[in-house]
């Protein structure tokens, strides 16, 4: 099963490359974030939906805490996605 899972944009690392470093339950990786860039981009502190390595969509911190405390409910699916974040690897 794949699921969206939210994190924290904590540093743009490559703007040409649309690389950006997102926070996950304390895990952190590069992301692509080129599929919102038409809808302004994303900086520092926004909260974005990630699906296989690419932020698909910006939400709010609310959003975030409710996503995660949803996906924590769902058990193993939701071990595996953190899983699958940890061993993800986009490179710089």
């Amino acid at each position: 099963m794949c699921l969206g899972i939210p994190g924290e944009v904590v540093e743009i690392v490559d703007s040409a490359r649309h690389l950006a470093k997102v926070d996950v339950v304390g895990v952190r990786r590069n992301v692509d974030i080129g599929l919102l860039e038409d809808d302004g981009g994303v900086v520092p502190g926004d909260w974005v939906l990630i699906h296989v390595g690419f932020a698909m969509a910006k939400i709010d911190e609310a959003e975030a805490a409710r996503a995660l405390e949803g996906l924590q409910l769902m058990g193993a699916a939701y071990t595996d996605e953190v899983e699958a974040m940890k061993s993800s690897r986009i490179a710089e």
